[in-house]
């Protein structure tokens, strides 16, 4: 009899209901038991997993790391997928070890390399990757002359925290004073320098650090190529997923897949990473690495591939071997969707079942159709998601 897999997700993204969906459908027909923790209740995580609890909040990250080893202990926890404290969790890679919890995670160094922006950018260009000119700014002088000198060359430019996750805090500069213009219709990333500046000079007087990274407007496509890539260093899986305004696609071009290689193998990306690149004229530039699995990482199953499980299979020593999609899906958009709640606030837990259990998938939890999240919050009995949908040609 095969054990099952006890599959932990720390305060994640909801779009990851659908890489636990997935870790139960796995094609090794492998029982697997997800336990999710958030500190939302109405999370749908927290609703998704098989068990699940509340986090503390205002915890440091040692104290979370604490907390992190005593719930892969109490729980038996065989792989943890962290996204928050990531940087802390990972640096004490042999405690979970001893606590007999695989990390799927990459190594501290590779995650310290990819917090900040600027340091980056600063690798990335020094092993021959393509990156878009930028500047570090932390005073409004600074970012007159950066703004200046790109706007010289004929780009438009943005701004966006040298360190953070996802679009958090993007803004296009914009030299149009602020009219009603800009407060018709929905809210836009773009600001007027003005405004900009008078943020910057007031953060000064009250000293309150600003720390961004300003660069060219990039164009799309904006291309997310998905990695896996083991221990030892050695890429088992690079796909890209396009996108293009609306529609979305898939791509196995070089010109995309050949820097991202270079970027996970290079720095160690162990694991689920996501490499985002964008055009500067005619030349593919990278935009972001992000150094966990992308929320978008189920949207592979379009491609026949199950990444989530591949990933776990990895972090246990088994190599699933390089993982090449049998086809590429055709374009497809994503639409909003409803996903179900647990109908109490506080999670409650489903009955454990002993171990061995027969080498079957788990069941899956009652939903509706498959969607992608958008929103980790909800105050109704719904979740906000978006479903990977074929969209017509």
């Amino acid at each position: 009899m095969v054990s099952r897999v006890r599959v932990w997700l720390n305060r994640t993204y909801a779009e990851n209901v659908f890489f636990m969906d997935q870790l139960r459908r796995n094609p090794s027909d492998r029982a697997v038991a997800v336990h999710a923790t958030h500190g939302d209740a109405d999370s749908p995580v927290l609703a998704a997993a098989d068990t699940a609890d509340l986090e503390p909040e205002g915890l440091s990250p040692a104290a979370y790391v604490e907390y992190a080893l005593d719930q892969c202990t109490r729980r038996g926890i065989d792989v943890f997928v962290p996204r928050l404290h990531q940087s802390a969790i990972v640096a004490h890679r042999a405690d979970f070890e001893a606590a007999g919890t695989a990390l799927l995670a990459p190594p501290p160094e590779a995650v310290a390399v990819f917090h900040d922006k600027v340091i980056a950018y600063e690798a990335v260009q020094a092993i021959g990757a393509p990156v878009p000119p930028w500047w570090r700014v932390r005073n409004a002088d600074e970012l007159v002359a950066a703004v200046e000198e790109l706007e010289a060359d004929g780009h438009k430019a943005c701004f966006k925290p040298a360190s953070g996750a996802g679009g958090v805090g993007f803004r296009v500069i914009t030299r149009t004073p602020f009219s009603l213009m800009h407060l018709n219709g929905f809210p836009s990333p773009y600001i007027p320098m003005d405004l900009v500046l008078g943020a910057l000079k007031e953060a000064d007087e009250q000293e309150e650090p600003v720390d961004w990274l300003v660069m060219p407007r990039l164009e799309q496509p904006e291309v997310s190529v998905d990695c896996l890539t083991g221990p030892d260093n050695r890429i088992r899986m690079a796909v890209g997923r396009t996108k293009n305004g609306r529609r979305r696609g898939f791509t196995l071009h070089e010109q995309w897949l050949e820097p991202a290689r270079l970027i996970a193998e290079g720095f160690g990306l162990h694991y689920l990473s996501n490499i985002q690149f964008r055009m500067f004229g005619d030349t593919p530039v990278l935009m972001d690495v992000n150094t966990r699995p992308a929320g978008g990482l189920h949207q592979l199953s379009l491609c026949g591939i199950n990444a989530p499980w591949a990933a776990v299979q990895l972090a246990l020593g088994e190599d699933p071997g390089e993982i090449v999609p049998p086809f590429l899906g055709q374009d497809y958009t994503v639409v909003s969707g409803p996903r179900q709640l647990r109908p109490v606030s506080l999670p409650q837990q489903r009955a454990e079942v002993p171990d061995p259990l027969p080498a079957v998938p788990a069941p899956a939890p009652q939903s509706a159709e498959p969607v992608t999240a958008e929103s980790d919050t909800t105050a109704s009995a719904t979740a906000s998601a978006s479903a990977s949908a074929i969209a017509p040609a």
